[in-house]
Order: C-alpha cells, then sequence, then structure tokens
C-alpha cells in the first residue's frame, strides 16, 4: 500500500516562501504522477500542479502559475512544490497524491497523504 507523507506547511507572512514536501513509501515513485491540491478553509479542494513520471513535463493551476513550481526526485522517493510570492488567498490544507493519469481532476488520483497547514497572514 503506498504511502505519501507531506511537510513543510506552516505559518509565512504575505510574499514569503514555502517549500512543501511529499515522500512517497510502497511503489518507487517513477510509477505515479504526482499531483499537488489544495483546499481552503469552507472551500472544495483544488488542483494546484502536477508532474509527469519522470519530471518532463508539469502544469499548473492559473492562480499559482509564476509562483509555484513543482518538482520530484525520483531516486529519494519525494516530490515537491516551491511556493513564492504567497498571498493570503494561498492558505489552505495541501495535499500531495499520486495518480497513474496526467490529468487535474481529484478522482483521478488513487492515493492521497494526510494534508499540511500552509497559513498566509496579511
Amino acid at each position: 500500500q503506498e504511502r505519501l507523507v507531506e511537510s513543510g506547511g506552516g505559518l509565512v507572512q504575505a510574499g514569503g516562501s514555502l517549500r512543501l514536501s511529499c515522500a512517497v513509501s510502497g511503489r518507487t515513485l517513477s510509477s505515479f504522477v504526482m499531483g499537488w491540491f489544495r483546499q481552503p478553509p469552507g472551500k472544495e479542494r483544488e488542483f494546484v500542479a502536477h508532474i509527469s513520471w519522470r519530471g518532463e513535463s508539469t502544469y499548473y493551476a492559473d492562480s499559482v502559475k509564476g509562483r509555484f513550481t513543482i518538482s520530484r526526485d525520483n531516486a529519494r522517493n519525494t516530490a515537491y512544490l516551491e511556493m513564492n510570492s504567497l498571498r493570503p488567498e494561498d492558505t489552505a490544507v495541501y495535499y500531495c497524491a499520486a495518480a497513474r493519469v496526467l490529468r487535474v481532476g481529484v478522482d483521478d488520483y488513487d492515493y492521497w497523504g494526510q494534508g499540511t497547514q500552509v497559513t498566509v497572514s496579511s
């Protein structure tokens, strides 16, 4: 059974940066597309970014494009989300997820982490 564990969340001021990590155990990371999602308070879970199996392709939600960078290190079985120029509206629980397809829907992802809180103060 695959297990995903996020880390790196916290409280940051607007304009600041955070780097989230997602450690994957079970099958090797290269078996999966890796995605990041977030769920703001009182809202639905939404797609943030995904990266293809070997990292050759990335895709971002418009709301984070140019500020967030997704990456992966298959040798370390870890995916990352570098978040810069953070805004209060980026406040959410952030989840990493693994999928067998390169898609953006919540239902397309088979395995999920427990989430890590990111809070951006104004």
